[in-house]
């Protein structure tokens, strides 16, 4: 098999060490608040949630998020170094968290945060696992940045 056909197979993704070391400590801060939207979603009637990542310099964005969010919205600080916030947006659907990330990005452009990185996860049922979910947040965020995707917001629907 020529390389030319075996780079269009490969996935393009691979993390680095600090990816890693970032992914892991993801996982190990938001495992338990996921699980816990799990067991909220398997209720009756429940709507779907969505997880939002956010990250942003020259802004006290902590600030920007507790003002901007809902009281039913949960608010984790991620990692310091990125200025990375995680919301959990209970009971919404990606359209509403699309407009909230508008919001949000409006506000932290104004306010001279820069760049902006932006991912959403609607998230509509427990048949993926709470690994899984959070797998695709990070791999989405980490390849936002990659991308260089400033300012711009990036979601999906699971």
């Amino acid at each position: 098999m020529s390389e030319e056909v075996e780079k269009v197979r490969r996935p393009k993704l691979k993390f680095n060490e600090s990816e890693i070391k970032f992914a892991l400590s993801v996982m190990d801060k938001m495992k338990n608040p996921v699980e816990l939207m799990y067991y909220l979603l398997d209720r009756e009637n429940e709507n779907p949630f969505v997880l939002i990542f956010i990250s942003s310099k020259n802004v006290d964005l902590g600030e920007i998020l507790k003002q901007e969010k809902r009281d039913t919205d949960v608010l984790f600080k991620i990692n310091t170094d990125k200025n990375l916030y995680a919301i959990i947006c209970q009971e919404t659907k990606v359209d509403g968290a699309y407009r909230f990330a508008e919001r949000l990005l409006r506000t932290v452009l104004t306010k001279g945060g820069n760049p902006i990185y932006c991912t959403e996860l609607e998230v509509t049922s427990s048949k993926y696992s709470v690994k899984d979910i959070l797998f695709k947040a990070i791999e989405m965020y980490i390849t936002a940045v990659k991308e260089n995707n400033e300012n711009e917001i990036t979601f999906r629907s699971l």
